[in-house]
């Protein structure tokens, strides 16, 4: 049975970090084009970072960029989303997912819209509250 956990999520004040970690069981994530997507309540999911399988390519959203940073750990067969300078508007329960990438991503369109239709594993969430 595949299964992928989030763990990392709570409580952070703006400007603070937090590191989310999505592990799996039943599959090995270095085969497999892994991505993080967040939805804030009352909102539309969006894509927030991903990582090819493979060449290790990169992808971010551009509210992101130069404060996530994603990253493989394959002896923990997991991916990790390192988050710092936190924000209000990142508040949000974060997924992580699991697919065959098969093209690249250049925009945010792509990322939020394009990229999850490649994802076949999804984890359950975690929470990322940004608060004071």
């Amino acid at each position: 049975q595949v299964q992928l956990v989030e763990s990392g999520g709570g409580l952070a004040q703006p400007g603070g970090s937090l590191r989310l970690t999505c592990t799996a069981s039943g599959l090995n994530l270095d085969h497999y084009t892994i991505g993080w997507f967040r939805r804030a309540s009352g909102n539309e999911r969006e894509g927030v970072a991903g990582i090819k399988n493979g060449n290790g390519v990169t992808y971010y959203a551009d509210s992101v960029k130069g404060r996530f940073t994603i990253s493989r750990d394959n002896v923990k067969n997991a991916v990790s989303l390192q988050m710092d300078k936190l924000k209000t508007e990142n508040t949000a329960v974060n997924r992580c997912a699991a697919g065959e990438h098969t093209r690249r991503l250049y925009t945010d369109f792509d990322i939020t819209h394009v990229f999850p239709t490649f994802m076949k594993y999804w984890g359950q969430g975690s929470k990322v509250t940004v608060s004071w």
